[in-house]
């Protein structure tokens, strides 16, 4: 699968974005509630952090939060404002700062305080401020009503985008909108395919917040049945405590808490790694399937949210459920030749996630937006 097949540019034509060539329009002035502190591993702050950093500073003028030590790459950009977090006030403080230097664009929704108000003076306040939703998240595969926060963020927005054509096509589906699609990229710096072959003594990876949806609790139970097989847990969150109990009531001596990961750390683990186990019910694009891929590791996951980072039984496996979940996780670790197939097939597959071709087709879709605001044209290729 290459660019091509399924990258999904604005308008649904080809457009091109060269660097250094002159504007066509004034320089752009990006707002996203996002935050460009280097430790946060947010998805969703990941994605954007990479993508500010990309956009050419002559062009693209970038407003964004930071809680801590910014990303280095965003510290030193030209033509960037970094709106300090506080405890308390901040919607108070983002909107009076908003309204003293107006942005062309509002990228990146939540549903929090902060956008709610955007939203109620956009009509008035923010008249020339067009709004790009970027739907990530997921649920929207399941039964019943779409969130109030982000159903809204869909119908007010000037252009709606998913990260992978399931998303976008559930957004036409469920809320009559039409969506493009661009997918996240990966971080080259950490996430890479060893050097050395891949480890003959089995090694499981989980990564993910420990929360219940995620299904950290079951991967341990997983592993109280498989002693030969050692297991390894990164992340942090509210199902731990609960997983440590069940570790130390079974003996379970093959279990292993990594707590919280950075990404250089994510990376290592993920190359030390024979499998990638992600039982997590509730997803959009998950980023953490994509690192897998980059870093040689054969991914088993749900194939609810059809994840398009692992092709099904060529780099990994797509289960319906959780008996199937079990079935395949046992077939890699009974194989080690079919781990070593996948891991050189995932490598190939995620080198078409690029983040330099992601960032050229957000700068198009900034323009665009944009240019329905204040008058410019953009020239497709």
């Amino acid at each position: 699968m290459g660019f091509s097949d399924g990258w999904v540019r604005p308008g649904g034509r080809t457009t091109s974005y060269v660097k250094d060539s002159p504007p066509t329009l004034p320089m752009i002035h990006i707002f996203t509630p996002s935050f460009a502190d280097d430790a946060d591993s947010n998805a969703q702050n990941l994605s954007v952090k990479e993508i500010v950093c990309r956009l050419p500073p002559e062009q693209f003028r970038v407003t964004m939060f930071s809680d801590a030590a910014p990303d280095p790459r965003i510290a030193a950009r030209p033509n960037t404002r970094l709106l300090p977090w506080h405890r308390r006030g901040n919607t108070v403080r983002a909107l009076a700062a908003l309204l003293r230097d107006v942005p062309d664009v509002y990228f990146f929704p939540r549903e929090g305080p902060l956008d709610s108000a955007f939203l109620s003076l956009k009509n008035s306040l923010f008249r020339r401020t067009a709004l790009v939703t970027y739907i990530v998240s997921g649920g929207l595969y399941n039964p019943g009503p779409v969130r109030p926060g982000l159903a809204r963020n869909v119908r007010r927005a000037d252009v709606v985008v998913g990260n992978c054509k399931f998303l976008s096509s559930l957004i036409a589906e469920k809320l009559h909108v039409a969506a493009s699609t661009i997918y996240d990229g990966i971080d080259r710096r950490y996430f890479f395919a060893p050097e050395l072959p891949p480890p003959t003594e089995p090694v499981v990876l989980f990564a993910g917040s420990f929360r219940p949806y995620k299904r950290a609790l079951l991967t341990v139970r997983l592993a109280a049945s498989r002693a030969n097989v050692r297991f390894r847990l990164a992340g942090t969150g509210e199902e731990e405590s609960a997983c440590r109990r069940f570790v130390a009531d079974h003996a379970c001596a093959n279990v292993e808490f990594l707590g919280h990961l950075t990404s250089a750390q994510l990376g290592d683990e993920m190359r030390r790694a024979s499998v990638f186990f992600h039982p997590s019910l509730l997803e959009g694009h998950p980023q953490v399937l994509g690192q897998a891929a980059a870093c040689g590791l054969p991914a088993i996951a749900l194939n609810l949210y059809r994840p398009e980072f692992i092709v099904h039984d060529e780099t990994g496996f797509l289960a319906a459920n959780d008996a199937e979940l079990e079935q395949r996780l046992d077939q890699l670790l009974a194989s080690p030749d079919l781990r070593l197939s996948m891991s050189h097939k995932a490598v190939e597959l995620a080198r078409n996630f690029d983040w330099d071709e992601v960032t050229a087709c957000w700068a198009q879709t900034f323009l665009n937006a944009a240019s329905t605001k204040i008058g410019g044209k953009v020239q497709p290729a």
